[in-house]
């Protein structure tokens, strides 16, 4: 009897180890959901600020020709059904709604499967201006429609009086693998370049106007200090399976040093939603004994989430669906979690991509400053003017080939930045005719002093300040075609 006793304690202890590492709390999930949903609100009020520049037939990307670009994927998008701006704006509207019945955990796996296919949606409509925050926001926005992120801290919870203290399963393991995989494969591009191991690699980085703020620029002064900061995040991103590995305390003060390195980039670098984002990926791994430590109203008292309807809970009616549905969850976690590791292995170089699978799957997602370019430049859309004068119809300046005096300035905000980048390369002509033929009726329409014609101007530099930069000229559109 002793003897098999012992047998299944040794038999439960691995279980116990895995669950411990690979299961997360409740309260971990929950703030998880209001995190996700409160970027999903500011990604939507940022990318309204550009509706009609990026979404709309009027902007700088119309759908027949981005018809012409991605052609596997245009027909994909609710966004491409129309390219009238009042659309696009009922489309942002609709999916700021669910972003905040997320956001306060009503009707959650609506909320969340909504929340999904609406930001696959509005990518798909203009795949130019995609960062890794993107990316990255979308992988957690799909683990979180397999997990149960309305189990605690929610609207769902109060109504149905059920909490869930502790989640462990295959859908737990792909978002937590999820978040580690991107720290991993960003170590291992950094690994294999010389900026990272010399200290070299975040002064480069800060170097870079279109990225850095005035507080980087003071950060890149302090050599002594921006390589420590270097070598710090490398060691970091290098443990990042400790996240997994590690339990209690340990983890969380682990995911407390992830966690300080994106709040430190806010304010010196300009990455759009990326650091917002990979903070709410760290929540999950936050145990415990963190949130025994935050005061929150405890679920079932909060008064407000009576005047919500109930929404309806399937197992009570339909047991033998939801059996099928958690089945259903299982396997699609299942084939997730192989998919990641195969796509990861494909952008480290491991496996070689099939035969026809698309650059936006074989992409070095999380090559993130893993080899800082030692060169810098901007962009400039140099305008003819019906008087004859010359401006840069970019940033409405009279000396068009200058560089940016104000560093901040180099770029309207990061979209801009990151579509002006995607449309260099030379598969991208008619991207780049139809940027600025969009340039040409937006100086058009809102100056006395009409445009004759825009060009588009890259100018190069090298880090070390020498030589005046190299001009690469990307285009030019007569702002008098029909065309424009």
């Amino acid at each position: 009897m002793g003897r098999r006793g012992n047998g299944r304690g040794f038999g439960e202890r691995p279980k116990r180890a895995l669950a411990d590492r690979l299961g997360v709390d409740g309260r971990a999930l929950a703030a998880f959901r209001v995190a996700l949903g409160a970027t999903l609100l500011l990604d939507y009020g940022r990318r309204s600020a550009d509706l009609t520049a990026f979404y709309s037939d009027a902007g700088v990307l119309p759908r027949d020709v981005l018809a012409a670009l991605y052609p596997s994927l245009a027909g994909l998008s609710l966004h491409a059904l129309s390219g009238a701006a009042w659309y696009q704006g009922a489309l942002f509207a609709l999916g700021a709604a669910f972003a905040l019945a997320l956001v306060v955990g009503y009707r959650t796996r609506l909320a969340t499967a909504a929340s999904f296919l609406l930001l696959v949606s509005v990518h798909l409509r203009n795949p130019l201006i995609l960062h890794g925050g993107d990316v990255l926001l979308r992988q957690l926005l799909f683990w979180g429609l397999l997990l149960p992120l309305g189990g605690r801290w929610s609207v769902d919870a109060v109504r149905r009086s059920e909490t869930r203290d502790r989640v462990v399963g295959v859908a737990t393991a792909g978002l937590l693998l999820q978040v580690v995989l991107v720290y991993g494969a960003n170590a291992a591009f950094k690994l294999g370049h010389d900026a990272w191991i010399a200290g070299d690699a975040l002064r480069y980085a800060l170097a870079l106007d279109r990225y850095t703020t005035p507080l980087g620029e003071v950060v890149a002064g302090w050599p002594a200090l921006a390589a420590a900061l270097t070598w710090a995040w490398l060691g970091l991103v290098i443990c990042s399976p400790l996240l997994i590995v590690l339990t209690g305390r340990r983890r969380a003060a682990l995911a407390g040093a992830f966690a300080a390195v994106h709040l430190g980039m806010l304010p010196v670098m300009k990455l759009g939603i990326f650091p917002l984002v990979s903070l709410a990926g760290l929540l999950p791994f936050l145990p415990a004994t963190v949130w025994d430590r935050v005061p929150t109203p405890r679920d079932g008292t909060v008064p407000i989430a009576e005047r919500f309807p109930a929404a309806p809970v399937i197992g009570d009616s339909w047991p033998a669906v939801a059996a099928t549905a958690r089945r259903l969850a299982t396997a699609t976690a299942t084939a997730g979690i192989a998919a990641m590791l195969v796509v990861n292995a494909m952008s480290l170089g491991y496996v070689a991509p099939p035969a026809g699978t698309p650059d936006a799957v074989a992409e070095k997602s999380w090559n993130m400053f893993g080899n800082p370019p030692r060169d810098d430049g901007w962009y400039a859309m140099p305008a003819t003017l019906d008087s004859g004068g010359r401006i840069d119809a970019y940033r409405g300046t009279a000396a068009p080939l200058d560089r940016p005096p104000n560093r901040s300035a180099a770029n309207r905000n990061e979209r801009w930045r990151k579509l002006l980048d995607d449309v260099r390369g030379a598969d991208r002509r008619a991207a780049r005719r139809s940027l600025l033929a969009y340039e040409c009726r937006r100086w058009n329409g809102t100056h006395e002093t009409g445009a004759t014609s825009v060009d588009l101007v890259y100018v190069q530099r090298p880090l070390d300040g020498g030589g005046t930069g190299d001009r690469v000229a990307l285009g030019s559109v007569d702002c008098r075609a029909p065309s424009a």
